[in-house]
């Protein structure tokens, strides 16, 4: 198998992965406001809001929870913090007044996804209003 072929598989893999934590999501009545968000600072898997609460959510597909957790490196959560912080720049009414945070779904073979609240914490996400006149 070429790595073409590889890289296809482990694309549709992701994207079979990201559409059952976005069920998952809305089964516990978020509401999802983007999927696979690119910017030039990162890719965020799944944006979603609920009540007061925006969520910059990582889905991740691994065997066991373990791996799943063990695979978000910090460098990774940085790309993430960055493209949240543009999100935000660019849709502010999501930064007034709302909760933000961090979650991680890890997608397990047979068995129920896992959503994991606040799996990182952030000093601080960059917030459009707060930091203009810094």
């Amino acid at each position: 198998m070429g790595t073409d072929e590889s890289r296809r598989r482990a694309e549709a893999f992701g994207l079979a992965a990201e559409g059952w934590a976005v069920l998952l999501l809305r089964a516990k009545g978020w509401r999802i406001l983007e999927r696979r968000l690119k910017t030039p600072l990162g890719e965020i898997d799944i944006v979603a809001r609920r009540g007061r609460t925006v969520a910059f959510i990582e889905v991740k597909a691994r065997p066991d929870l373990a791996a799943g957790m063990l695979a978000l490196q910090p460098r990774q959560q940085q790309r993430l913090q960055r493209a949240a912080a543009l999100f935000l720049a660019r849709q502010p009414r999501y930064a007034e007044g709302h909760d933000l945070r961090f979650d991680l779904v890890v997608i397990r073979p047979w068995r129920w996804p896992v959503h994991i609240a606040d799996a990182w914490q952030v000093d601080r996400v960059w917030h459009p209003r707060r930091d203009r006149a810094n």
